[in-house]
């Protein structure tokens, strides 16, 4: 219980004892109207810059909810969006998308995945990049309440984050995690971790 609670204090997000979390998704669905013309009707975003929701852990769908409206994440469209959405909103949304079931994302570039696999999968101990799947899992289904499902993501959307993050321009992630790791990641080698990413199953 004492590591859950680093967890919960580290994510900065309520205590849902034990991985239960406090949403509502009845109450979600009829609130998604908000989000569908960007994230479709359930989660699954046809618009490659925007991030697909559905059957993403709902702990990490709220904690980037309240992220906008504190503004520890920027994001124009999203303040807009949540600026008036109550707490119980928020976890309703994230309950609602986390119950949604993901479509199969679809990988393009063989070279590409090939790269990508490599470094997600093993790192590059060279530049100290640690391998992704030691927070993502191997098949990209992340760790509850821990780290966010990664598969099946456009690789438009991943490649914005991860140079977002390398930038400093998105800085909502616990202990700098993800900077750091992006600080190390050539532009081809977020292409290929992205592309990889996609086609995960």
């Amino acid at each position: 219980m004492k590591f859950l609670g680093v967890i919960a204090a580290t994510f900065a997000i309520p205590s849902f004892g034990a991985f239960a979390f406090d949403g509502d998704a009845a109450k979600g669905q009829a609130a998604s109207a908000i989000c569908a013309a960007c994230h479709g009707p359930d989660g699954n975003s046809v618009i490659t810059a925007n991030p697909v929701l559905a059957g993403q852990h709902p702990e990490y769908l709220y904690k980037q909810l309240a992220n906008f409206k504190s503004g520890e994440r920027k994001n124009p469209i999203m303040a807009m969006q949540v600026a008036n959405l109550s707490e119980a909103d928020m976890r309703n949304l994230a309950a609602y998308f986390s119950t949604q079931k993901p479509k199969q994302g679809v990988a393009h570039d063989a070279e590409l995945v090939n790269a990508g696999k490599k470094l997600y999968r093993g790192g590059n101990a060279a530049d100290g990049v640690a391998a992704c799947a030691g927070c993502h899992s191997p098949d990209g289904a992340g760790i509850p309440i821990q780290y966010p499902r990664v598969k099946g993501q456009h690789p438009e959307y991943t490649i914005a984050q991860l140079k977002a993050f390398r930038a400093g321009e998105r800085g909502n992630d616990p202990n700098a995690m993800m900077r750091g790791v992006a600080a190390r990641l050539s532009d081809k080698q977020i292409e290929a971790v992205a592309e990889y990413i996609a086609g995960l199953k």
